[in-house]
């Protein structure tokens, strides 16, 4: 059974890792893309390494951030994914508490309907969505928050509800009886037991948010300039419509930077709040 064992986990490792190549694969095409001259890119050397005619140093990041309004965007992304995840873990750890803590018939339905909202498909309502967007005047970088709440709150509810059932309630009782109220409670007591889940869901909305194209499409008002990197990305274009694959390669590498140091930097969080949430609930 050992062997056999060993066997198994050798031919996983194997697979996962050919898996692993495939995935980062295009990410260091994209990444010696980026260092290229533009003809380099589309004269069909694309696939080769840079090498001293085609190597273009930094120039390609350069023109990338100094034009096409990079840092506009950069910084309505920053703002968008910030004020939406903090939205999201506070209003989803209040609601799930709430769920968890008040066994009624309500609290129940009140959790599949989050449950269920998790497989209705985006473009069911996209169109709904976009024109509700426009009346109530949810079409800025500043209020588009609250249409991501209601987005990312199927998932966030359901693994702050499978947490926050396996935790003790002689905990809150305990806060309770020394004089708390239930809103000190929460923020004093429960807040910080949820820091697993807590970085687990905020890196999981995270990735979402700061990667999402179509949503921000449909609903910012780009000709008030709103527009998020992924967005951007588009309108690399020069003239006659031709598409600047070096300063576009960049900027994608540059959208790209934000999110692995977000992973790493809560990678170790991940996996017990994704655990902690999913299977005891």
């Amino acid at each position: 059974m050992g062997k056999t064992n060993r066997m198994t986990n050798r031919v996983l490792t194997v697979v996962l890792g050919v898996l692993s190549l495939a995935w980062i694969y295009p990410v260091f095409m994209i990444f010696f893309n980026s260092l290229k001259k533009e003809t380099s890119i589309t004269t069909g050397t694309a696939f080769e390494l840079p090498n001293a005619e085609s190597f273009a140093g930094l120039q390609n990041y350069v023109d990338a951030v100094a034009s096409k309004g990079f840092l506009t965007a950069f910084w309505y992304s920053l703002v968008i994914s910030i004020t939406s995840v903090v939205l999201i873990l506070l209003c989803c750890s209040m609601c799930a508490w709430f769920i968890t803590r008040v066994n009624r018939w309500y609290s129940k339905a009140l959790y599949f309907l989050f449950v269920f909202s998790m497989v209705v498909p985006f473009q069911m309502v996209m169109f709904t969505l976009s024109a509700t967007a426009d009346r109530l005047h949810l079409n800025s970088p500043y209020t588009i928050c609250i249409i991501y709440l209601g987005f990312g709150a199927g998932l966030a509810v359901f693994m702050f509800c499978g947490f926050m059932k396996s935790v003790p309630m002689e905990i809150e009782e305990a806060a309770l009886i020394d004089g708390c109220t239930p809103i000190q409670t929460f923020f004093l007591v429960v807040l910080p037991i949820l820091k697993p889940t807590l970085i687990s869901v905020g890196i999981l909305e995270t990735m979402w948010l700061w990667n999402d194209y179509l949503l921000p499409y449909l609903v910012l008002d780009r000709t008030k300039g709103y527009m998020t990197i992924p967005i951007l990305i588009q309108y690399f274009r020069g003239s006659f419509g031709k598409v600047e694959m070096g300063p576009m390669m960049a900027s994608i590498m540059l959208n790209i930077i934000p999110i692995i140091i977000v992973y790493l930097a809560g990678q170790k969080h991940i996996i017990k709040g994704v655990a902690a949430g999913a299977v005891k609930g």
